[in-house]
């Protein structure tokens, strides 16, 4: 059976018992504590909370959904970033033994398939300390499954992995049951009984709903008895395009390509922050990999896009190809410069290790691959494993790292105090441009009206300096460079050649703000725990308003914005 003829088996047997087909949200979420919609749920989450909904009580959808948790396991057999979520919901219209009823009906009676086993939800299973081992073992759904012909035995109770929610801080959750079939589970049925505040603590809602999930990839590999879901006619013909790329490299090109078309057409474009700077990374990735595979087809990509548009075009409204290729054409040249910068890295190295490789990763977003096809002889102890280490501690640091190291030198957080911030870091920077490197942070001291630094330098700076220090600033701040924080061992910040303020003890794990351009050329990169602006063309016009001495052998700055 055809995924196209799936997707609409779905929506036409919940409307046909009461549902109204809802159109597919975007990818991007109003909800601003997550950066993609990553479940059916999310476009009617205040409809779980109680608000009325216009369309009635009970909805259908198809929806479109991104998830990066994995993003580098993609190339495997089975994980994804985009992918489709067929769902029914009900918000306060039925309940448990409706919702599991209209399931089984749609697995073994619409779609001749039969189930293996399916899973409820025990606290039994979930350890003491976690904030779901209070909520009680759903034995309505265990009853209900057994009515419907399923026995006992292949009714298994579960812990945490059938408790669902809540997306984002806070948000409706509750106990989940599963359907597995050919030992894959298939769909995901979640009863939301409870709202969790961001403390993690449950209260009863005042309407109990229904959330349910199934992903339209792993329903097509069933239905079609394939082995994997790259296997499916929802990949097959994309697949198709690629036959001089290994395995890997397919899945991850195909994944990734429909995720770029589905971003760029919900508006999204190649940046450093956010959603933007996800795109970025997948874009990035495919292009390195056609950069190194060589493939001569100067219409490889435009050819790849075409395909994925034709396939889904009147299934989420129209695809401009031609906008979609003229963004991915644009990073795709900022990228083949930076990629130039990253080789010329990777020549100075006399070897590469997986420290170095997360550097070229990061930094020059050179895909692993490319690293290590560029010299194979540098990177022959360079695995696939130790870099994904070196992924996995940099992950941690992430939510680890210190933040509060420049909290000495800023008297408060108003707008006007983070932009004076990044304006002391351009400072900084322009000094060692015209001055050099041995220009060094001695102090500083930040608030609302001014900053102040303190820095070597052992003599007065002439009128004309203090003009093209000025000048130098307020160019970048014209250039719109964007401000990006990165988290990093104190050993890795100091290699890379970040500013650090004399005399300051840093941590182990520290943050370092990088201001830089779209080709990712660095102006400034220095310790800090921020917090800062985007963009430097937040900050305005830059003017020094007095320079002295505070001893031998340092200087002191005045300016304002």
């Amino acid at each position: 059976m055809a995924s196209n003829e799936l997707r609409r088996k779905f929506l036409d047997f919940f409307e046909k018992r009461g549902h109204k087909i809802v159109s597919s949200s975007s990818l991007i979420p109003t909800d601003p504590s997550v950066l993609f919609t990553t479940a059916g749920m999310q476009q009617f989450k205040e409809y779980f909370l109680g608000k009325e909904y216009s369309e009635g009580k009970n909805v259908v959808s198809c929806q479109k959904c991104l998830r990066t948790s994995d993003i580098d396991e993609v190339g495997d057999e089975s994980h994804l970033t985009f992918f489709e979520m067929l769902g029914n919901f009900s918000f306060g219209g039925y309940f448990k033994e409706e919702a599991i009823r209209l399931a089984h009906e749609f697995i073994t009676e619409e779609l001749k398939l039969k189930i293996d086993y399916v899973t409820v939800f025990s606290p039994e299973k979930v350890t003491d300390n976690d904030w779901r081992k209070g909520v009680k073992e759903d034995k309505e759904s265990f009853e209900v499954w057994k009515k419907l012909g399923i026995p006992e035995g292949n009714i298994k109770k579960e812990g945490v992995d059938n408790f669902w929610g809540p997306t984002g801080e806070d948000g409706p959750c509750g106990p989940t049951t599963e359907i597995y079939i050919n030992g894959v589970e298939i769909w995901n049925i979640v009863f939301n009984e409870f709202f969790c505040n961001k403390d993690k603590k449950l209260e009863k809602l005042k309407i109990s709903g229904v959330d349910t999930g199934m992903g339209l990839e792993r329903l097509a590999m069933v239905a079609q008895k394939k082995k994997t879901i790259f296997e499916t006619d929802l990949f097959e013909s994309i697949i198709k395009l690629l036959p001089d790329f290994d395995d890997r490299k397919k899945r991850i090109i195909t994944d990734h390509a429909k995720a770029i078309v589905f971003l760029v057409s919900d508006g999204i474009k190649p940046s450093n922050k956010d959603q933007g700077y996800i795109l970025r990374r997948l874009m990035r990735r495919v292009i390195g990999y056609h950069f190194l595979t060589l493939v001569s087809s100067k219409n490889f990509f435009t050819n790849l896009f075409n395909v994925i548009v034709e396939k889904y075009e009147g299934v989420y409204g129209k695809l401009d190809i031609n906008y979609i290729i003229e963004i991915f054409d644009q990073e795709k040249r900022k990228f083949l410069e930076t990629i130039d910068n990253g080789i010329k890295e990777h020549r100075k190295m006399k070897a590469v290790s997986a420290f170095d490789a997360f550097f070229l990763y990061q930094t020059h977003g050179l895909p692993f691959d490319m690293i290590k096809e560029i010299s194979p002889e540098k990177s022959k102890n360079l695995t696939w494993d130790d870099f994904e280490k070196e992924l996995s501690k940099h992950k941690e640091l992430s939510r680890t790292a210190s933040v509060g190291m420049f909290k000495g030198g800023l008297a408060d957080e108003k707008p006007e105090t983070i932009r004076l911030h990044t304006a002391h870091h351009l400072l900084l920077a322009a000094l060692q441009q015209l001055f050099g490197k041995s220009v060094k942070q001695k102090g500083s001291n930040i608030n609302s009206e001014r900053l102040r630094m303190d820095f070597t330098f052992d003599r007065k700076i002439t009128d004309k300096e203090k003009e093209k220090i000025e000048d130098i600033v307020n160019e970048k701040i014209r250039a719109g460079l964007s401000v990006v924080k990165m988290e990093m061992p104190r050993k890795e910040a100091e290699k890379i050649g970040a500013e650090m303020e004399f005399g300051v003890k840093y941590d182990e794990n520290v943050s370092v703000y990088f201001i830089e351009d779209e080709k990712d050329n660095v102006f400034s990169k220095e310790f800090c725990g921020g917090p800062h602006v985007n963009n430097t063309s937040e900050i305005g016009h830059f003017k020094i308003v007095k320079e002295e001495s505070v001893g031998v052998g340092v200087r002191r700055i005045r300016a304002i914005v």
